[in-house]
Order: C-alpha cells, then structure tokens, then sequence
C-alpha cells in the first residue's frame, strides 16, 4: 500500500500541470484516471510485492531463530514452502485474471483519459504509403492518410481472384461518411479485365458512395495500444493483421505470453525469496531486503531486456518473454537445494 502510494503521489506530480490546463473535472481524473491507474501499477509491481513481503516475513522468523526450531523439530524444508506457496497461487490467480481481463478493461478508460487529456501525440499510427489486404484477395493502397479528416489521398483497391488482377479502382480522394465502414470516392476510375478484355468506367469530377473493409480505426496506433484489449481482443486482433499483411504484431504477441508469464514469476520470486531469507545471517534482514530487492531488479531489467530483443531482432516472443522465468526458475531450485536444511 505505502508503494502505491508513492507511486500515484509521483505520477499525479507529473502530471498535475496537464491536469490544471485541461477542462477536465477533479471527479473524472479520480474515476476515470486513478481508479484504473492504481489497479495497473500494482499488477506491474506485484512480484516485487510479493518478494519483498516474503523477504520481510521469513528474514524475521530466521532472526528469532523460529526457522530452526521448525527444521529441528523435523520439518523438512520443502514443507515450509507448501504455506508461501499457497499464498503465491492465489496472488498468481489473482494476478492471472487481473492481466488477462479486468485490468486490460479498466486501461482502456484510463488509456483513453491519457490520449485525451495528458499524451495527446502518442498516435504512431501509418499515414503515408500504406498497404494492407481487406478481404482474401482484395488489396488497398493509399499513398497519404489525413487523420484529422479521414480522408485518403490516391486511393486504390486491387480485386483478384485464383491469383489473377479482375478490377482496378482508383481515386483521387476517399472519404470515410460514417459507419460501419461506407466511403465516398472522388475523381474516380474502375478498370475491369475479364481475358484479355478490358473495360473502363471513368468518374471525373464526380463522387460516388460505396463500402469497404476499412476504418479511421485502423491508422490509429498508440505506442500503449496493446494493454488496452483483452487477450481475446488481442488475439483477435493479431489474426486481422496476419490477414491483411501488415505485420509488425510482435509486440501484442509478447503482450500476451507476459500477462500469462508475471503470475509464474509471483511464485519463482516467492521460492528465492524464502531459500535467502530462511537462513539466519549476521546482517539480518537489512541484507535479506538488499539481497531480494537485487534480484528482483535484475529479474526486471533481464525481463524488460529479453522483451525489447524479441521485438527489434526477430527472436520468437514465446522465448523472449519466458527466458527470465526459465533462467531464475533454475536459479530457484539450485537455492532450495542449497537452501539451510
């Protein structure tokens, strides 16, 4: 709770300035932003949590020498885990649910608070030259996309069909006049090919309304987009990119393996920090703390690290997100096996 707490007096610090200068309500940043943020902060922190209580708890119980007493009268070590590790599985649980449902709902108000009022040019969506599939064999290319408008500038829609070019349509502009997806084309032309026959439909200086498989919504990507949908939308979404042909899903995928990875690192964290904390030391619980907390900072920073790698150079996202889990895992049982018995 004291962390918490730090934490939403540092973020609401920063942001206060924004807060002042926006018509927003003091109501709406408490229901919209901090009820959201809070939920979201703890998720990220609660390994450290959770290690740091461990460390806390079990560094005292080995201080008044209760760790020794309970190994002399004949408990093993593996048995003194069984109650940490119970109070880890429901922690994980909760953590489980919380990554993969209510706190990607919760971010979605909070996300759309921050777009609105704090980083308002986070859109890192394409404008320029894009290129994506609507359908199985149907392919769009717009050379510029306003947003402020949604218009598209030199619009065109290739059909084809067994692999072979059916119709070109191009226009000069294409404006999106409302859902779910109709548009209005201008200065337009529709070439047919059916053998080696060809027909021409011209529009110039003329409009014409029709539907395509395209929304304002697709050139939107905001660098924290991913931690706004469920694992359900994300998959949903990554099938829809693959589909179209624009790629770069990477990092939703890890998105997803880090949401299903945390609650695993809840309970690896709670083994390493009973195997340093059980055995009484001179420097007692100050070295047990100093101890835990730089493990739990490399697990941070090799988890951040592994994640970035996965995106820029290629390396699966399944391997990038579990190889801290799997590297500290191993580093877990080789303490309990070490640990004082």
């Amino acid at each position: 709770m004291i962390f918490t707490v730090f934490a939403v007096v540092i973020d609401f610090s920063g942001n206060v300035e924004d807060f002042i200068e926006e018509d927003v309500t003091k109501w709406q940043i408490i229901k919209e932003y901090y009820f959201n943020w809070v939920p979201y902060i703890i998720g990220q922190l609660v390994s450290l949590y959770a290690l740091i209580a461990v460390i806390f708890f079990t560094s005292r119980m080995a201080y008044n020498s209760e760790i020794i007493s309970i190994l002399n009268a004949g408990v093993s070590f593996e048995r003194v885990l069984v109650p940490y590790l119970m109070a880890g599985g429901l922690i994980a649980g909760a953590l489980f649910y919380g990554n993969h449902y209510s706190i990607p709902a919760g971010n979605k108000t909070r996300l759309n608070f921050e777009h609105t009022y704090i980083y308002k040019h986070q859109d890192r969506g394409k404008t320029q030259n894009i290129h994506m599939f609507i359908g199985p064999e149907t392919k769009v290319f717009i050379r510029r996309y306003k947003k402020q408008d949604s218009v598209a500038l030199d619009f065109v829609v290739e059909n084809f069909n067994d692999n072979e070019l059916i119709s070109i349509l191009k226009a000069k502009k294409a404006e999106w006049i409302g859902p779910p997806n109709k548009w209005q084309l201008t200065d337009y032309e529709i070439r047919s090919f059916k053998g080696l026959r060809e027909s021409l439909v011209i529009g110039r200086g003329e409009s014409m309304d029709t539907v395509f498989n395209v929304y304002p919504k697709d050139f939107v990507r905001f660098s924290n987009q991913n931690e706004m949908m469920t694992t359900a939308e994300l998959y949903e979404f990554i099938d829809g990119e693959k589909a179209r042909g624009v790629g770069g899903t990477d990092k939703y995928e890890i998105e997803i393996h880090s949401r299903s990875s945390e609650p695993v690192t809840v309970l690896i964290l709670t083994i390493i920090g009973v195997a340093v904390a059980a055995r009484k030391v001179r420097g007692g619980m100050g070295l047990h703390l100093a101890v835990g907390i730089g493990l739990g900072a490399v697990f941070i920073f090799l988890s951040k690290f592994s994640e970035t790698f996965s995106m820029n150079q290629n390396f699966p996202p399944v391997l990038g997100v579990w190889i801290p889990n799997i590297l500290f895992g191993l580093i877990a049982i080789y303490l309990v096996i070490k640990a004082q018995k």
